[in-house]
């Protein structure tokens, strides 16, 4: 099939390699302009530009969606469909209905649930255990287009989001592979959503990352794995304010939340507001790396029963 595809991160490149890897005719890519990066600020490419230029695939990056240039761009290319996988920019109706099997999009939750910008981290910040992938038609509204097929996973109690992505690319992959086969075949299913079930999964931001010890052993926990690798969870120890990488659940204590319970080569022991207590194991200090908290302890002091 001819296929335009649109996206920009590295979990969009599964997608873009296995339309690639099953003889599809990927007749251009669109994924975001170049942007400056660390303190060089050197213009970097992103994830899917490496890929598609490594394929030899000719990459578009339009600046604006709607000014007439990406519709003009779509219409010489004449795709047969549009595949979008985190691509980062919303879509004119003119251009979603351009192709003759429309556009779809590889978006990682269980539609309804977790429509928006970031589904992966939230569907493992509210504690689920079971998120998944859906390859859907596109509509005007965000992610509420027709479901075509939904691919469901378990979620690990220690899987942060970061490892989560790279699963959830895989079987977004799978998914989108064996759905261009249904259009291509004429047995693709429209599902509508059940919009009033419909859940939202915002944006992060750094405000999400403060560590309230009031809160159970769990609900850290998952916030901890949920904000990997950005912005991360930060808690204060010894006076000090640190990025919390990777926690483990401890036992009980009677001890009142944000103590800390022990501290050695199990890592950091803090108590939680049930009852529990759960230990910091890899943690980062302001301007240092990430680190075992039993390393990081050899160089700070923390007082046990603070």
């Amino acid at each position: 099939m001819r296929i335009l595809f649109m996206g920009t991160p590295e979990f969009a490149v599964a997608s873009l390699k296995r339309l690639v890897e099953d003889g599809h005719e990927v007749c251009g890519v669109f994924t975001q302009p170049d942007k400056p990066k660390n303190r060089g600020m050197k213009m970097t490419f992103s994830p899917v530009k490496e890929y598609a230029l490594s394929q030899n695939l000719t990459v578009y990056q339009p600046l604006k969606m709607r000014d007439g240039e990406a519709l003009a761009i779509v219409e010489a290319l004449r795709p047969e469909l549009i595949v979008v996988a985190a691509y980062g920019r919303i879509l004119p109706e003119e251009i979603l209905n351009a192709p003759k099997y429309g556009s779809i999009n590889v978006h990682s939750s269980l539609l309804p649930a977790y429509r928006g910008a970031a589904p992966i981290n939230w569907a493992i910040l509210d504690g689920l255990d079971e998120t998944g992938v859906t390859i859907m038609y596109m509509a005007k509204e965000l992610d509420a287009g027709d479901i075509i097929h939904a691919v469901k996973t378990p979620i690990d109690i220690d899987e942060t989001a970061q490892e989560l992505t790279l699963r959830l690319a895989d079987l977004g992959a799978q998914a989108l592979s064996e759905t261009v086969d249904m259009l291509a075949a004429g047995t693709a299913v429209r599902t509508p959503q059940d919009h009033e079930k419909h859940t939202y999964a915002p944006m992060l931001s750094k405000a999400l990352s403060p560590i309230d010890w009031t809160k159970s052993a769990r609900q850290i926990h998952d916030q901890v794995r949920g904000l990997i690798p950005w912005p991360c969870a930060n808690t204060v120890v010894g006076g000090k304010n640190v990025k919390v990488h990777k926690t483990a659940f401890g036992g009980e204590t009677t001890a009142a939340p944000g103590t800390v319970v022990s501290a050695g080569k199990q890592g950091i022991e803090i108590a939680c507001g049930d009852g529990r207590t759960l230990l910091i194991t890899q943690l980062q200090g302001e301007g240092g790396k990430r680190m075992a908290a039993a390393d990081y302890l050899r160089g700070h002091s923390v007082q046990v029963g603070v």
